[in-house]
């Protein structure tokens, strides 16, 4: 609460155009679903890739599936975005038989926590033979690449469109300056979240660094099952990946890394106390370089139940209440889900 006389600049109405959303600090959301399948269709339709005697044409957007928003919290761009994509297309041997050749170009995980690298672009033909195996790899190898310049021709323009108005200048402010940059990077590592991380060079006058200013987690989780198998879920490589179903490294040994989630939560393993303890330092791959939180886990094996304990300390302040959520969401309740290891109460989520 503020003090007497003096405002939280969080609810005062400055003096600026719109008077709304001061310091950008409400959730603000533009939806970018229809806009980004029309830009599909306008970057693919009669898309060419010619080389040589071989030319291939995109004919059309056969399917474009999911979804894409623009949200800003407390001054940071979030981008989510989500496809699906199958293309259509046609190639032709010129000055050979010129007898056309179809085929499908599928992408199934365009989203922002894929790099553009890590998108998959299968190639496929509707009938086999000579020619069309020639066209076939001809797509594959020189085709992908052009079918990724445009996929990241999507991803610019729809930060660069989506993101006008959505952050609003404060008072005295005009604009974002040269000297600062915005990276997007994933949240957590969910499919769902990221986050922004914004970097200001300094004036000449020296660095330039802030305080962060951070706060401690603490919750009680009951699991239907014991706690050897609550232990395990935690530390087994395999279990891991069942529930949050990525990828994930873990190395369950005093000093051992782990990186979950596409290496979007990374961390080590301090100590280790089979059914009984773990205490980790974690973070997240957007928080600022170097920052690590401390995470104890303690289990207790009672008579129904496995009681987990979680004290988390060193949390960036403004990530508190998605760290909370992100806890309950995406390891608990997709632990119980995945084992069976009771069902999620239905004020967790």
């Amino acid at each position: 609460m503020a003090k007497w006389g003096e405002g939280d600049p969080r609810w005062i109405v400055e003096e600026r155009p719109d008077a709304t959303n001061v310091n950008n600090w409400h959730w603000t959301e533009k939806n970018a679903t229809h806009w980004s399948k029309e830009r599909f269709q306008q970057l693919y339709k009669d898309f060419k890739i010619v080389k040589n005697e071989l030319e291939c044409t995109i004919e059309s957007v056969e399917k474009c599936s999911g979804e894409a928003t623009v949200n800003n919290r407390k001054g940071k761009l979030i981008f989510f975005y989500e496809w699906e994509l199958v293309l259509k297309w046609q190639g032709c041997i010129l000055n050979a038989s010129n007898t056309p050749h179809e085929g499908k170009i599928t992408i199934p995980n365009l989203s922002e926590e894929n790099d553009l690298d890590e998108v998959e672009i299968t190639i496929t033909i509707e009938k086999s033979n000579e020619e069309s195996e020639i066209l076939k790899q001809f797509m594959y190898n020189v085709g992908r690449d052009q079918i990724r310049q445009q996929l990241g021709v999507y991803i610019k323009e729809l930060k660069e469109e989506y993101s006008k108005n959505l952050i609003l200048p404060k008072k005295g402010e005009t604009s974002v300056t040269k000297d600062e940059t915005r990276e997007t990077k994933v949240n957590f590592g969910y499919h769902t979240a990221s986050a922004d991380k914004t970097k200001v060079t300094s004036n000449g006058n020296g660095p330039v660094g802030c305080k962060l200013e951070v706060r401690t987690l603490k919750m009680v989780v009951e699991f239907q099952c014991n706690a050897n198998d609550l232990y395990n879920a935690l530390t087994k490589a395999d279990m891991i990946i069942a529930f949050t179903k990525a990828p994930a490294k873990v190395e369950a040994f005093k000093g051992g890394e782990f990186q979950l989630y596409g290496d979007n939560v990374q961390g080590k393993f301090e100590e280790l106390v089979p059914e009984k303890k773990l205490l980790l330092s974690w973070r997240l791959k957007s928080w600022p370089s170097g920052h690590y939180s401390n995470v104890l886990i303690e289990l207790e094996e009672l008579q129904n139940c496995t009681q987990l304990k979680l004290e988390q300390s060193g949390i960036p302040a403004a990530e508190y209440e998605t760290m909370k959520k992100n806890w309950y969401r995406y390891y608990w309740h997709s632990i119980k889900q995945t084992f069976g290891f009771g069902v999620p109460l239905a004020d967790i989520l």
